[in-house]
């Protein structure tokens, strides 16, 4: 049972958002649970009868502005934190007043509201608040398939099981990142001076059903996409071989963790934790694109880009020791699996996703 009687989730009509409120109403059937969100990304009015549905009210909030997160007569006693331009590329396209705007200046007064309130907090971050500079000095081999990381590092926090939360911070990371982390830092004052507990969770890829997946983010969800529906993609950036790694947690594990996290918030120590698929779910391009081959049967057409993209990085593996160690998490779901959650759902979801990658 979740001790939380009226809940907030921002963003909470997109992928990650939905199904955490979804997850939510679940474990406590009794909860007030709202989510707000600007409907901004495309598909995230797709998940608004799924809502309604489970009795998760919306209300139609852009979290840049203080006015739209008061609600008459309502006081949150845990706000969740999914909102976010989550797009590394979005900033170097669009210029960087959306990106500041919504993950720094909104994600504060979300605080604020919960300094207001006496709201618990639980904050989505990011594995980009790592610096690009650092993960690319990453000592790495060549594999058949994939880059692997070395077993020999001159880096701290980088073992051959991934990243840990002691890597270095000091380096450009993208405007994504970099207002991501500040909020870490943010919340960390808020809950110094004002009381407030919190969780913060670093996460990896996450992916799974109702991810709406682009080119700049999404990529697994993107790729059974384009499978699915017979249509090109391409291998970009470290010569066009597609052998850079994520690692990718699915979105119901996450939220095994998190509802978790919120049950023993009072308990947990107030630091920061790196959530990821792990070693175990972790895939290149290459290997990406031969799953959704062996899931769906098609081949596409792939084009090969030998230069890479502003902040890409060649590999990204979470270590996720301190969570589990804390915890007893662990991702337990296998690539396959996920992959073959997302055909599925894809296919029982033709006509709606169909615009997105056909």
């Amino acid at each position: 049972m979740i001790p939380h009687a009226c809940i907030l989730v921002a963003g909470g009509a997109g992928f990650v958002g939905s199904s955490l409120a979804l997850r939510l109403r679940a474990a406590n059937p009794e909860a007030r649970i709202v989510v707000a969100d600007n409907l901004k990304r495309r598909g995230s009015e797709w998940n608004l009868p799924r809502l309604a549905a489970a009795r998760v009210e919306f209300v139609h909030a852009d979290i840049r502005r203080p006015d739209d997160l008061v609600i008459p007569k309502t006081r949150f006693d845990l706000i969740v934190d999914c909102s976010a331009e989550p797009s590394v590329l979005a900033a170097y396209e669009s210029g960087p007043s959306y990106v500041v705007d919504t993950n720094l200046v909104g994600s504060v007064n979300l605080f604020d509201l919960a300094r207001r309130d006496g709201a618990d907090v639980v904050f989505i971050s990011t594995s980009r608040v790592y610096p690009v500079a650092a993960i690319e000095a990453i000592a790495y081999e060549e594999a058949p398939t994939r880059f692997v990381i070395a077993p020999e590092q001159a880096i701290r926090g980088v073992t051959s099981a991934g990243i840990g939360e002691d890597f270095p911070l000091e380096g450009a990371r993208s405007l994504y990142g970099t207002t991501k982390l500040a909020c870490e830092m943010i919340l960390e004052e808020y809950a110094q001076m004002y009381g407030l507990r919190y969780v913060i969770d670093r996460c990896g890829v996450i992916t799974g059903p109702w991810q709406m997946g682009k080119v700049d983010q999404g990529v697994f969800a993107l790729w059974m996409g384009r499978h699915y529906f017979k249509r090109p993609l391409s291998f970009i950036g470290y010569g066009g071989t597609g052998k850079q790694v994520r690692d990718f947690v699915a979105v119901d594990e996450l939220a095994d963790l998190v509802l978790d996290q919120i049950g023993r918030i009072d308990a947990l120590p107030r630091r920061v934790y790196n959530v990821g698929g792990g070693t175990a779910s972790s895939l290149s391009l290459l290997e990406l694109t031969q799953l959704c081959e062996e899931v769906t049967g098609n081949r596409v057409e792939m084009t090969r880009v030998a230069e890479n993209r502003p902040s890409d990085v060649r590999l990204y593996i979470t270590d996720n020791a301190r969570v589990t160690g804390d915890l007893n998490w662990f991702p337990c779901q296998t690539p396959k699996q996920t992959m073959e959650q997302l055909y599925s759902w894809i296919r029982e979801n033709e006509r709606l996703v169909a615009p997105l990658w056909s």
